[in-house]
C-alpha cells in the first residue's frame, strides 16, 4: 500500500521582511530531511509540494538530497494559511499588541487566532481550507499506484487540518498539533483500501541526537 509521507517545510524567516524564504538552517534542515527519507528507502516516490515559496524550496533541496524525482506540478491546496492575516482579524481577547518581537508571543497570539478562525465557521475560511488540504492528499492517494510512495512538503496548518481530519479532532486538537509541528517533521499516512490512515505524526528523530541543532519550531 502507498506511504504518503507529509513534511513540514524548513525554518522559514521569522521576523525578516520576507517570511517565504527559508533560512539558512531551513536549507540544512531540508537536505538532512531529504538524508532521512532516502534512509527509509521508499519506493520511487512522488514529491509534491504547495506553491509556497518555502514549501518548493524545501522540496527541492529535500529530493536532491534523498536523490528523488523533482517535485511534480505544487498544489494550491496544500498552501499555509495567511498567519498574518488572520493574527489581524482575530486580535487577542486580552487586548494585548498583535506583534512581539519573540516567537513565543506570536504562537500564542496565533494559538487564539487560529481557535476564533476554527470556531467561525465561514464557509470560505477554516471549513475550506481542511477540506482542501485532506482533499489533496485524498486525491494523490487516489492516484498513486500500489508500490509507490510520495512525499508532501507543505505546512504546519495543512498537517495539523490532515491529521485532525484523520482523527477526527475538535479545534482545541488543531491547535495542539499545529503548534507542536516541528521544521521538517515527518508525519507519515498510509493510503489503504478503506482510505488513509494515520502511522505517525511530527516525527523528528532526524534533527535530534548530534543534529539537535536543527530542531526548531517556529
Amino acid at each position: 500500500m502507498p506511504l504518503i509521507c507529509l513534511v513540514r517545510h524548513g525554518q522559514a524567516s521569522f521576523g525578516a521582511d520576507d517570511y517565504d524564504v527559508l533560512s539558512e538552517l531551513g536549507r540544512e534542515q531540508s537536505r538532512c530531511a531529504g538524508e532521512e527519507l532516502r534512509r527509509r528507502e521508499l519506493r520511487d516516490p512522488l514529491v509534491l509540494s504547495g506553491t509556497l515559496r518555502r514549501q518548493r524550496d524545501t522540496a527541492a533541496l529535500l529530493a536532491g538530497a534523498a536523490g528523488f524525482e523533482p517535485a511534480g506540478e505544487p498544489d494550491p491546496r496544500l498552501d499555509e494559511y495567511d498567519h498574518l492575516d488572520l493574527l489581524k482579524r482575530y486580535p487577542a481577547d486580552d487586548g494585548g499588541p498583535v506583534g512581539g518581537s519573540g516567537s513565543r508571543q506570536v504562537q500564542r497570539l496565533l494559538d487564539g487566532a487560529l481557535r476564533s478562525w476554527i470556531a467561525a465557521g465561514d464557509a470560505d475560511g477554516w471549513p475550506a481550507f481542511s477540506a482542501g488540504a485532506a482533499a489533496a492528499v485524498a486525491d494523490l492517494a487516489a492516484g498513486l499506484p500500489r508500490g509507490r510512495d510520495a512525499v508532501v512538503v507543505s505546512s504546519g496548518g495543512v498537517i495539523a487540518a490532515v491529521v485532525a481530519g484523520l482523527l477526527g479532532a475538535p479545534a482545541d486538537g488543531v491547535v495542539a498539533l499545529n503548534r507542536a509541528a516541528v521544521n521538517v517533521g515527518v508525519t507519515s499516512v498510509l493510503a489503504g483500501a478503506s482510505g488513509l490512515s494515520l502511522l505517525a505524526f511530527n516525527d523528528h528523530a532526524h534533527v535530534t541526537g548530534d543534529r539537535r541543532h536543527l530542531l526548531t519550531y517556529r
